[in-house]
């Protein structure tokens, strides 16, 4: 259930922490292997110094139907030139603001999950995913 409201939502608000300010914004996965996420970003965007000085994030996927997952993980920046070459060449909208890998603006982040909880549609309980 968790990963179909996933698929569903395709869009999720991602928080991080900005010194002692919460900060909430959607992104756009660039890809998601079960509950590990993707995200590509700039260099320039505030998000990236909050991830500098804090790796703590959050995911919350919300469905139409108002199903929930939320992913609890911490967020490491992907450097391996094989899977950030995978990851541009099967995102068309990448390549075309960023116009190369090689621009020093591209940031990809990736969500490594430690704890997956799915709620449906006001059952005002959490269930806890197995990674």
């Amino acid at each position: 259930m968790a990963l179909e409201t996933m698929r569903a939502a395709k869009f999720p608000m991602f928080a991080s922490v900005d010194r002692d300010q919460p900060r909430l914004r959607p992104v756009s996965p660039v890809k998601t292997e079960e509950f590990t996420v993707f995200v590509a970003s700039m260099r320039s965007s505030g998000k990236t110094e909050e991830l500098d000085r804090n790796s703590k994030v959050e995911l919350c996927y919300l469905s139409e139907g108002h199903d929930q997952v939320r992913i609890t993980g911490v967020v490491e920046l992907v450097t391996d030139a094989r899977v950030r070459q995978q990851i541009w060449d099967e995102n068309p909208l990448l390549r075309a603001y960023l116009k190369s890998i090689d621009n020093p603006e591209f940031i990809l982040y990736k969500v490594a999950p430690q704890r997956v909880r799915f709620m449906r549609e006001w059952a005002l309980e959490y269930q806890e995913v197995s990674l």
